[in-house]
């Protein structure tokens, strides 16, 4: 007797946006992350240290700015830190999209 195993759908990790608390599939939300060269944007979702997550969206980003990334990373957010995270949100498109062709940065640590 051959016991047939029904595919499982494969589990799709899920984060909270500190802006406007909806939970996503982790992989469409941008996480900042607090480590030891301080808080900063992790494109790989890998990084070690503190993590938050933001979705895409201006709105997000302004509540996330106005307090809520301080107190879900357990950090102050420096000066330079925080013009980095501030360039980053003004490349956002305020309907929620990135625009296609950002301006480069001023040498942040985004």
């Amino acid at each position: 007797m051959s016991h047939k195993k029904t595919a499982q759908p494969k589990h799709i990790p899920r984060r909270m946006c500190i802006g406007c608390r909806e939970a996503l599939a982790k992989r469409s939300l941008v996480r900042v992350v607090r480590g030891p060269d301080g808080i900063r944007i992790d494109p790989s979702g890998k990084a070690s240290g503190r993590g938050a997550y933001i979705h895409d969206r201006r709105a997000c980003w302004e509540k996330a700015l106005s307090g809520a990334l301080a107190q879900a990373l357990k950090s102050e957010i420096s000066k330079a830190d925080r013009d980095a995270l501030e360039n980053h949100m003004g490349r956002l498109d305020p309907g929620g999209e990135q625009n296609p062709d950002p301006a480069p940065s001023a040498g942040g640590t985004a």
